[in-house]
């Protein structure tokens, strides 16, 4: 299934859950966005259509990297002692070494990372969390983990931290349900998918 066919879904879930609980129309369009984004978070794993769409070119990243390595070893030779002079040479060349080694399957990599340190700076644990999630899909294959029960259980305790940070009735659920929808929608159960999803990994890898 497409990725606008997930988002809509998700979209409907958060509408539900806010009409359920009758929600305010600004918590209403809160639960509708989370719902179409959370919708799409399985497919972030490494092979998945999304992590084209969240990640920078690996050329763009490379490119800066190495123009910062440079600048650093410029800046060595000509500033501080001898000891930081050949620490900052080293640290230069170092990034030199890992920006010519940087692909784009890595980048997903380096977006969880980025996630994960921003979370770190504003203390707040479901970015924290998010970040580490994305690090891991970014390891795995396409319908694999991201898509089975593991996947649901630390995704949940993704929304439930999300939600004690908005404060926002309904998030939790629209979250949780809006990922669960994903999972249904991808299952060889439904005529229309020739690959279905490994829900119980690691105990069996059959697809459903």
């Amino acid at each position: 299934m497409n990725g606008t066919a997930h988002a809509t879904f998700g979209a409907a879930t958060g509408f539900i859950v806010a009409n359920t609980i009758h929600s305010t129309p600004t918590e209403t369009c809160v639960l509708i966005g989370l719902g179409s984004v959370c919708a799409l978070v399985p497919d972030l794993d490494i092979d998945g259509k999304l992590r084209g769409k969240i990640t920078l070119s690996h050329k763009v990243t490379r490119t800066i990297a190495q123009v910062i390595g440079m600048l650093m070893i410029l800046y060595s030779l000509y500033e501080g002692g001898t000891a930081e002079k050949w620490r900052g040479i080293g640290i230069g060349i170092g990034m030199l070494v890992v920006a010519s080694l940087i692909k784009q399957k890595h980048m997903l990599t380096i977006s969880g990372i980025g996630v994960l340190l921003g979370g770190l700076s504003l203390q707040e644990s479901w970015l924290m969390l998010f970040g580490i999630y994305i690090i891991l899909a970014s390891f795995v294959s396409h319908r694999s983990y991201t898509h089975s029960l593991l996947g649901v259980i630390f995704f949940a305790i993704i929304a439930s931290k999300l939600e004690m940070s908005l404060r926002i009735d309904g998030v939790f659920y629209t979250c949780l349900a809006a990922y669960i929808s994903h999972l249904i929608a991808d299952m060889k159960l439904l005529p229309f998918n020739k690959r279905g999803i490994k829900l119980f990994l690691p105990v069996s890898s059959k697809e459903l």
